[in-house]
């Protein structure tokens, strides 16, 4: 049978993704890509859950790629998750993707190929003093809002409406970025209910502080990372540093980051609606599925 050039495999948090993607990396002689937006940086490991150890001898990529403090975007992420997935293929390999920045996976399944956006520093000193309602009716009025991500805060939205001003003034840049769909690619996604979902939530978010992510978010720090810079990066970084610096106890650390989990697993699972809407097909397969039904099940839809 012709091999699928592609796999994404993904899910909402704590739904077991990352497991799932090594068993069939190992069945089937595969090499992950992952698609999560803060697993790029070393030294945030238990933050970002990357579970290095799952991965045994299966061979991965976009983990560990830039240090810390630093700030990579679509572009960057794009740039070199394609160029992974093509050294895989031509290796004879089967690139997996796997992740669940839900921006970033639609954005691979879709080929997108964002040209590089300079910065417009009169643009920028114009957008200066504006307040994030203003930055987001701007940004509203020349594009439309997929997503919160844009217009969190007023940098994201200064730099958004850099890159649409550049689209504009560039259209030849702006056609080149449209969606060109990698053929052959199967979508399969982890699906676990909202209890399950919660209740992992919860128990993996207590087996992380055990073992030692408040000393990750301290030795981060005290390497000369900014406080602002990991609060950036939102979730475990933004509330664990908030507790550091002494401005929450640790039972408001952990409710509030708790919570912040929740709401993001759902912010996940409705973008993974939306791109069913958006025509991409996805077979959802329960998360409590064993292991070699599970990978059986992938290797059918596959057509491995």
């Amino acid at each position: 049978m012709k091999r699928s050039r592609l796999i994404v495999i993904t899910g909402p948090t704590a739904s077991g993704k990352t497991r799932r993607a090594v068993d069939v990396a190992r069945e089937i002689g595969g090499e992950i890509v992952s698609a999560d937006s803060r697993q790029l940086y070393r030294g945030m490991d238990l933050g970002t859950g990357k579970d290095i150890a799952e991965y045994g001898n299966v061979p991965y990529h976009l983990i560990d790629v830039a240090p810390a403090g630093a700030r990579l975007n679509l572009f960057s992420f794009l740039r070199d998750a394609n160029a992974a997935i093509d050294d895989i293929a031509e290796r004879g390999a089967i690139p997996i993707v796997c992740g669940g920045t839900g921006m970033y996976v639609e954005a691979i399944i879709n080929g997108l190929a964002l040209p590089e956006v300079p910065e417009n520093k009169i643009l920028r000193d114009s957008l200066s003093g504006k307040s994030l309602e203003q930055l987001t009716a701007i940004l509203s009025s020349m594009k439309q809002l997929h997503n919160q991500t844009d217009v969190d805060t007023c940098k994201r939205a200064i730099r958004a409406i850099e890159i649409a001003t550049y689209y504009v003034d560039h259209p030849e840049a702006a056609k080149a970025c449209e969606p060109h769909p990698r053929k052959n690619t199967v979508i399969i996604g982890v699906n676990i209910d909202r209890e399950t979902r919660r209740s992992r939530v919860t128990q993996r978010l207590k087996q992380r502080l055990d073992d030692g992510m408040v000393d990750e978010v301290k030795n981060l720090i005290n390497s000369g990372i900014s406080s602002d810079y990991l609060i950036y990066y939102g979730l475990e970084y933004k509330y664990l540093t908030l507790y550091v610096m002494g401005q929450l106890s640790y039972d408001e650390m952990f409710s509030q980051l708790e919570t912040a989990i929740h709401q993001f697993a759902k912010r996940q699972m409705t973008w993974f609606r939306g791109m069913e809407r958006r025509g991409l097909h996805i077979n959802w397969l329960d998360c409590n599925m064993p292991t070699d039904e599970f990978v059986d099940s992938v290797k059918q839809i596959a057509g491995l």
